[in-house]
């Protein structure tokens, strides 16, 4: 009788367990959300001949290299943990070549690229000529640019991220580089 007994309440136990309890399901991986500062800026003058707004929570390194990159720079984007690559050149070449080059930069990351959207940059009074191009996807740079006077100076620009190109947990952070970005384009002023 003591294994009926033992039976009846091994059924009760099972039973009572099967209640309106909500089963735990495990979450995906999450990302940190990141808390940016409002966008300030202050006017960053270079010694290569042009100036832009530079965002105050980033930094202008020169790039390392020998003397054909002395104007190229690295902008640091601090805690989007990621690197403008900013290339000047004085130009020796028609401009089509220039051109030729960045496209060629663009075209490397169209089979990951879910979509392409370009910013045309056309400031007359200014000199100032160019293209901000975005790329949608799991791409290494996300955003890439040129801005020309046409006959003399060409500036070629990419953004690479520190971290693996997930586009989805990246969005927020690039949302609010794009805002950057455009101050720069925008702001952006050859000297003589």
């Amino acid at each position: 009788m003591n294994w009926k007994l033992g039976a009846v309440l091994m059924s009760l136990v099972v039973l009572s367990s099967c209640g309106d309890e909500e089963i735990n399901i495990p979450k995906p991986p999450a990302y940190l959300r990141l808390e940016l500062p409002d966008h300030t800026y202050t006017k960053y003058v270079d010694s290569c001949q042009y100036s832009f707004d530079l965002p105050s929570i980033y930094t202008v390194k020169n790039a390392p290299g020998n003397e054909q990159s002395m104007c190229h720079r690295r902008i640091e984007l601090g805690p989007l943990n990621g690197t403008i690559y900013f290339r000047y050149w004085d130009m020796e070449e028609p401009l089509s070549y220039y051109v030729n080059y960045a496209n060629d930069e663009i075209d490397q990351h169209k089979g990951k690229a879910i979509d392409i959207d370009d910013q045309l940059v056309i400031r007359e009074k200014d000199n100032v000529y160019g293209i901000l191009f975005q790329l949608e996807g799991d791409v290494a740079t996300p955003f890439q640019f040129y801005l020309t006077d046409s006959t003399d100076r060409f500036v070629y620009g990419e953004v690479l991220f520190n971290m693996s190109p997930n586009y989805d947990s990246l969005k927020p952070t690039l949302d609010y580089l794009r805002k950057d970005l455009d101050q720069l384009l925008e702001t952006f002023k050859w000297s003589q």
